[in-house]
C-alpha cells in the first residue's frame, strides 16, 4: 500500500494486489476458524473461553473493515450489481440449501428445514455483506456515516422484535464496522504499521487475555455475537447501547493491535488472501461433520496438548480450503458467471470493446 499516493492499490486497474491485506484477510479468516473449532471445546477450559472471547471481539471486525474498505468503490453501476448477485447473493442462495441438507444427511436430522429467511451457521455473513454493500451509496451521501450507525446498531439492540429474520440483529449491530471500513483511507492502515504500535499491541493484548480470563464467569460472551438484543439476553434495556460503544471501542482497540501484526511483505500465504471467502463457507462443513460424528466429544480434545491439536487442524483445513486447487473446483458456487442471467449493457460492452482495443494496441507496438 502506498499511503504517500493517497489511493489504495486496489483502486488503480492493473496494479499488483497488495499484500497487506492478503495477509489480514488469511490471517483474520484462520482465526474464524480456530473459534469455531474452539466452540465445542471451550465449556471446560476457562483458559481457552478467555482466549475465544478475545478472539472473537476483534476478528470478524477486522474482516468487516476490510471489506468496507474495499466496498468504497460500489455503486449502483451494472456491472457492480451483477457481481453483487453472483458473488455474494447466488452463494448465499447456495449455501444456505446446501448446509440444511448436510445436516439432514449427515446427522440423520429429515425434519431439517431448509429457509432462505433463516440464514444457518454462517451463512449470515453474505446476508449482511450483500445489505451493507447496497447501501454503501447511502453512507457516502450523508454527512456523519459513522455516529449514524453506530446509533442504529445501539438502537438494534433495544428491539427484541426484529427477530431472526435474515440474522438482522448482526447485520444492524455490525454495521458500523462496514462503515468505518467506507470512511477510512489507506493512510488510516498506515498508521498502525509503525514499530511503537506493534511493541504496544503486546501488552493490550496481554491485558486483554487477563480481563477475558476474568470476565469468563462473570459476563454473558453471546454479546460478542452481536446477534441478540439486550432483552434477549436477559439483561436491562440500557445495557444493549452501552454494550455496543465499550464493544465496539474494545473491538478497534484490538483490531488496530491486529492490523499492527499483520505483515507488510508478500508471505508464503499471501496468495490465499484472495480466497478467504471459500475457506470461510467450506471449513463450515469440515466443523459441522465433526460435530454431527461426536469427535468433539473425545476426552482427550478437552485437555492442553488435544486444544493445540484441533487449532493447528482448523488453521491446516482452512488454509487448504483457500488454495487456488479448491476455488478452482467450488468456483461453480462461489463465482458463477452466468452471463445468460442477464441483460447486456451498452456502457459495459464499450468499455470492453475498448480494453481489448487498448489491449491490441499494446500487442501491435
Amino acid at each position: 500500500m502506498n499511503a504517500r499516493k493517497g489511493r489504495a492499490p486496489a483502486d488503480r486497474p492493473g496494479r499488483q494486489r497488495d499484500a497487506f491485506f492478503d495477509n489480514a484477510k488469511y490471517l483474520a479468516i484462520v482465526l474464524v476458524a480456530m473459534g469455531h473449532a474452539w466452540e465445542p471445546l471451550k465449556g471446560g477450559s476457562r483458559t481457552l473461553e478467555a482466549v475465544y472471547t478475545v478472539v472473537y471481539s476483534f476478528h470478524m471486525p477486522a474482516f468487516i473493515i476490510i471489506s468496507g474498505f474495499f466496498s468504497r468503490s460500489f455503486d449502483m453501476r451494472p456491472d457492480r450489481l451483477k457481481r453483487l448477485i453472483t458473488g455474494v447473493a447466488v452463494p448465499y442462495v447456495v449455501f444456505e440449501t446446501a448446509y440444511p441438507l448436510f445436516k439432514r444427511f449427515v446427522d440423520h436430522a429429515p425434519d431439517q428445514e431448509i429457509s432462505l429467511l433463516d440464514p444457518w451457521y454462517l451463512t449470515w455473513f453474505l446476508v449482511a455483506l450483500f445489505v451493507w454493500r447496497l447501501t454503501t451509496p447511502v453512507w457516502k451521501l450523508v454527512r456523519w456515516p459513522l455516529p449514524l450507525a453506530v446509533g442504529i446498531a445501539m438502537l438494534a439492540t433495544l428491539s427484541p422484535s426484529i427477530g431472526d429474520d435474515l440474522d438482522l440483529q448482526r447485520v444492524l449491530q455490525f454495521l458500523p464496522y462496514f462503515v468505518l471500513g467506507l470512511c477510512m483511507k489507506p493512510e488510516h492502515f498506515g498508521l498502525v504499521r509503525r514499530r511503537w504500535v506493534r511493541i504496544a499491541s503486546v501488552p493490550v493484548f496481554a491485558a486483554a487475555l487477563a480481563v477475558g480470563w476474568w470476565a469468563v464467569p462473570r459476563m454473558n460472551t453471546a454479546w460478542f455475537f452481536h446477534r441478540d438484543s439486550a432483552q434477549e439476553l436477559g439483561a436491562p434495556w440500557w445495557s444493549g447501547p452501552v454494550m455496543v460503544l465499550a464493544m465496539f471501542g474494545c473491538s478497534l482497540l484490538l483490531t488496530a493491535c491486529f492490523f499492527a501484526w499483520v505483515p507488510r511483505r508478500r508471505m508464503w500465504f499471501t496468495a490465499l488472501g484472495a480466497g478467504t471467502l471459500y475457506g470461510y463457507l467450506l471449513h463450515g462443513f469440515v466443523v459441522k461433520f465433526a460435530d454431527y460424528r461426536g469427535w468433539f466429544d473425545h476426552p482427550w480434545l478437552h485437555r492442553p496438548l488435544g486444544e493445540v491439536l484441533v487449532t493447528a487442524l482448523a488453521g491446516a483445513v482452512v488454509t487448504l480450503l483457500c488454495t487456488r486447487p479448491v476455488r478452482r473446483v467450488f468456483r461453480f458456487a462461489m463465482e458463477p458467471r452466468m452471463e445468460w442471467a442477464f441483460k447486456q449493457d451498452a456502457a459495459e460492452l464499450a468499455r470492453e470493446r475498448q480494453r481489448k482495443d487498448r489491449e491490441r494496441e499494446k500487442v501491435n507496438a
